[in-house]
């Protein structure tokens, strides 16, 4: 009997086959565009666009940057605050099939001349404010990081050597551009924070990021009726890749905010009667603790998410009963996850407070010792994941890839340990275990405690040097308005509760902690700025 000839198609289609199934952030917007043209997709102060609107801006921006000979694949380094002309540019720049390079507007002009440098982008988009940065940044970077296309986002005009933003978009031919993008082709190379000296460029794919909204919109809740506050700074990943993106692919409606402004950030969810919004812990609490909480009328919030961090039990029970119609996910991940690995469902919040989750629609995730092998529940190990979620790698280092994808799990760098039902708690960034007299202490654990205490608004605890204990626990606080709790006070607190190794060996009290864009505490630098808290004519003292 004959074998049958299935007469199938090569594995590498035909260019038109190729851009009839492309699925691609070109894609998204085109397409939400054509469902609800009408509708308004992005609004910024008192200007709108309609998803029509938006994706002519879109469109007019690629045809721009193409006859300016940006080429697919091509870095484009976008340096701005969140604003209307940042969403136009993530999907003119996708349109065109160029890689878009977001960069932290906190950096210096040296830190954002290593990123040029690194990624060598044939464009810069830069906020006019920022400009004098960007001009620094470049001289910085030497030949390879010099753009030779260079835009001034907003209302001000070219400076020397800088076109005006307004006039790509002005560009007379907005029709989308037939460019060939596979879906591992690279969308976006995200600079991580990390804990080295210099960041790494995580190389996100198109088909990464999709699947990522996937898992962001069916476990995150969300829906096309949504009303969205997007206050935490586009350019990291979290704010951009979790809610705007997927936003703008729903059909939702985004309110673009310059910053997470507390008196800002709850007149707006006022006005615009949003039911959805994100921030880290930090911000919550910074809402939690301004007047206008209890003035503003929030009662159309429904959906509240939280992440860079796990949110302090006792901030999680104030917001629950002060809003109490407000549904709260937790999502954690990486930057190297596009970045959602983990998510804890609204149901779980109180049963499994503290916990960062389980893992999301497309993630496996385990807890495993040194050598790979999973860890017994209960016990603690560093967190990896497996997912199409995952990064492509670093961008132009091969060793790090290699280390961080390791046996064929993304290596997160977090310890954390698994319950009997599958929930992760995250213990702590390996780095940041503090190893005080030969026993381990987990600062979150610390910190849980000192939440605990009505005076205690915000806290962190670090590990600094000690000339007998070798490492010892610190606690730096920021209390309540209204309130001073001493040291001695927080120290009574928390004997009741922790194990006597546990308890900081020292107490600073400050108005504020350093964090980063994201709202993640920057214990490196408290670290720094501590170092010698204990260790100048410190005495011996018994082991803890």
């Amino acid at each position: 009997m004959p074998e049958p000839d299935h007469h199938l198609p090569d594995a590498d289609p035909q260019p038109s086959v190729a851009l009839a199934r492309r699925q691609s952030l070109a894609d998204l917007l085109r397409r939400s565009a054509r469902r609800h043209p009408d509708r308004v997709a992005v609004i910024e102060g008192d200007t709108s666009r309609t998803f029509a609107e938006l994706d002519a801006d879109a469109g007019a921006v690629a045809g721009a940057l193409i006859e300016r000979g940006v080429r697919p694949g091509d870095r484009v380094a976008l340096l701005s605050r969140n604003s209307l002309d940042y969403v136009r540019a993530i999907f003119g720049v996708a349109r065109c099939g160029a890689v878009l390079v977001p960069v932290n507007f906190m950096l210096g002009a040296a830190e954002v001349g290593f990123v040029l440098r690194h990624c060598a982008p044939t464009a810069l988009l830069v906020q006019d404010a920022l400009r004098p940065v960007a001009e620094q940044a470049i001289e910085a970077a030497g030949p390879g990081g010099r753009p030779r296309v260079r835009s001034v986002l907003g209302d001000a005009g070219g400076a020397a050597g800088w076109e005006p933003f307004g006039a790509l978009l002005a560009h007379p031919d907005a029709t989308e551009p037939e460019v060939a993008i596979g879906p591992d082709d690279p969308a976006q190379i995200l600079y991580t924070s990390g804990t080295e000296s210099r960041p790494k460029g995580a190389v996100l794919s198109h088909a990464a990021l999709i699947t990522q909204y996937a898992s962001c919109v069916i476990d995150g809740g969300m829906d096309r009726h949504d009303v969205e506050i997007h206050a935490m700074p586009l350019f990291h990943c979290a704010q951009q890749h979790c809610f705007l993106v997927p936003d703008i692919q729903l059909g939702a409606r985004s309110v673009i905010l310059p910053g997470p402004d507390p008196a800002a950030l709850l007149a707006a969810v006022e006005r615009h009667r949003a039911t959805k919004l994100f921030a880290p812990p930090t911000v919550w609490i910074a809402l939690l603790n301004h007047p206008d909480f209890a003035r503003r009328d929030l009662s159309s919030l429904r959906k509240g998410y939280y992440g860079a961090a796990i949110m302090p039990v006792e901030v999680l029970r104030e917001l629950s009963d002060r809003l109490p119609e407000l549904r709260l996910w937790n999502f954690y991940g990486q930057t190297e996850m596009a970045p959602v690995a983990v998510m804890l469902q609204p149901e779980d919040q109180v049963r499994k407070a503290g916990a960062a989750g389980r893992a999301a629609l497309h993630v496996e995730t385990r807890v495993v010792d040194a050598a790979g092998a999973d860890v017994p529940v209960g016990e603690v190990g560093e967190i990896v994941h497996r997912s199409p979620h995952a990064a492509l790698g670093y961008y132009n280092d091969p060793e790090k890839t290699a280390e961080a994808f390791r046996g064929g799990w993304f290596h997160s760098g977090d310890l954390g340990v698994l319950d009997e039902e599958g929930y992760l708690t995250v213990v702590d960034r390996i780095k940041d275990m503090v190893k005080s007299g030969g026993e381990n202490v987990s600062g979150r654990e610390v910190e849980e405690a000192l939440y605990q205490h009505p005076g205690v608004a915000e806290a962190a605890v670090i590990g600094v040097p000690h000339p007998v204990w070798i490492e010892a626990v610190v606690a730096v606080v920021v209390a309540r308005p209204g309130a001073a709790p001493t040291a001695a006070e927080l120290d009574r607190h928390l004997r009741g509760r922790l194990a006597p190794f546990k308890v900081p060996k020292a107490f600073e009290f400050v108005d504020a902690l350093p964090k980063n864009p994201s709202g993640k505490v920057l214990k490196r630098e408290l670290r720094q700025r501590y170092a010698r808290l204990l260790t100048a004519g410190a005495a011996a003292a018994p082991a803890p």
